[in-house]
């Protein structure tokens, strides 16, 4: 299945509003074309968070898919809500999902399946509903890290209507996959990404660690100063505010009340960001990108967590503006440092809290490192069995 943001020829590519139920698509996008090429077989298209601008999972206009973890309505993760119910509950082995701030990683998190954020330029976006196509990227959820490889295998590739796919050259990423860790250096990020997490969480993820020393790899901790910095600029900025607003100016001109609230309401911060704030940010993350490639040189990955916080209900997210906000910044502030610094990533499960709500490890490495990603969690999936593991669907009769 894909996310309701990839054209498909002859359905509708909505983007979580019904206010464009009749953008019928003329042809597949550049990722369903490819997945197609390759054998596979489209079953349909899954719920997003509204212009996929949202950590939470929660779509007030289509309805908001349920996390297959617990039989009370809980966050499923956003904004590729739909894909990660749907592989997390068992229905499909692959779906595909876009990652802008987290949205593959936090439903890959929350609903106990693996998530591949990939690196801006490696998978073509041609035919994909844009949120902000400075950072937006194209990555599968899967239920084991071989099938997150064989999948962006078959992504990979130029797209000639997608210019930052010109000149990057594919990489076999399967080649590496069964290396194990022994000799590698990896390190658990303690500049802000341990802050204020969950006490569970945080214990799962240094558990993961000890797994991986175990299987020969070196396992120490680094700062990693960039990420504050990055987080900082983000909210100062609201560059992905800005940049969705360039794409959704005319409905939110004219349709604004017929909105989500939520998403409306954050997209109109949009247009406090003049021209020349937007190219100073630009070239203030170029730098910070270089300069998180010196930090990172002597590692081969980072060791974090996925989110701040495990699944919460629904019901008191949606309470208040304030409640939302809370929840979906601890959704997103771990995953989204990775867009803004171009790094990849992978999240898979790592263990379970006390309440039976599934756990993310998330396996940082550097820009276009796909292939040291995926080792990495292929290797820790390999000692473990958490994500074999699949929720009890009984009380979904």
């Amino acid at each position: 299945a894909v996310k309701d943001l990839y054209d498909v020829t002859g359905l509708a590519t909505t983007a979580g509003t019904r206010l464009l139920a009749g953008n019928i698509a003329a042809q597949d996008s550049a990722p369903v074309r490819r997945l197609a090429a390759a054998g596979m077989v489209l079953v349909g298209k899954t719920h997003t968070v509204q212009f996929a601008f949202g950590g939470v999972g929660i779509n007030h206009d289509h309805g908001t898919p349920h996390n297959p973890w617990s039989p009370t309505p809980m966050a499923p993760g956003g904004s590729s809500s739909g894909s990660g119910v749907a592989v997390g509950a068992g229905l499909l082995p692959v779906a595909l999902g876009s990652d802008t701030g987290g949205s593959v990683r936090i439903p890959a998190a929350l609903c106990g399946t693996v998530g591949l954020k990939t690196t801006v330029g490696r998978i073509g976006r041609s035919g994909v509903y844009p949120l902000s196509w400075t950072l937006d990227t194209v990555g599968p959820l899967t239920r084991s890290v071989e099938d997150a490889a064989l999948v962006y295998q078959a992504l990979q590739g130029t797209d000639a209507a997608d210019e930052t796919t010109v000149g990057v050259t594919p990489h076999d990423v399967l080649a590496s996959l069964g290396d194990g860790v022994k000799g590698l250096r990896l390190a658990f990020g303690e500049t802000m990404f341990f802050d204020d997490v969950d006490p569970e969480i945080a214990a799962a993820v240094r558990e993961a660690g000890r797994v991986l020393r175990e299987l020969g790899a070196s396992v120490g901790s680094m700062a990693v100063p960039e990420v504050a910095e990055a987080m900082a600029e983000q909210r100062r900025a609201s560059m992905v505010a800005a940049e969705a607003l360039a794409v959704n100016g005319r409905l939110m001109d004219e349709q604004f009340d017929a909105l989500d609230p939520v998403v409306a309401h954050r997209m109109k911060t949009g247009r406090g960001l003049s021209a020349t704030d937007y190219f100073v940010v630009l070239r203030q993350w170029a730098a910070l990108r270089e300069r998180v490639r010196r930090t990172l040189a002597d590692v081969d990955a980072l060791l974090v967590p996925a989110t701040m916080i495990p699944p919460r209900p629904l019901a008191s997210i949606d309470a208040s503006a304030e409640s939302y906000g809370d929840a979906n910044l601890r959704y997103l502030r771990n995953p989204a440092v990775g867009n803004l610094l171009a790094l990849c990533a992978v999240v898979l499960p790592c263990g379970f809290t006390r309440d039976g709500l599934p756990i993310g490890l998330m396996v940082y490495a550097k820009p276009f490192d796909e292939a040291m990603a995926l080792r990495v969690a292929r290797a820790y999936e390999q000692a473990t069995d958490w994500h074999r593991r699949r929720p009890d669907l009984g009380w979904a009769r």
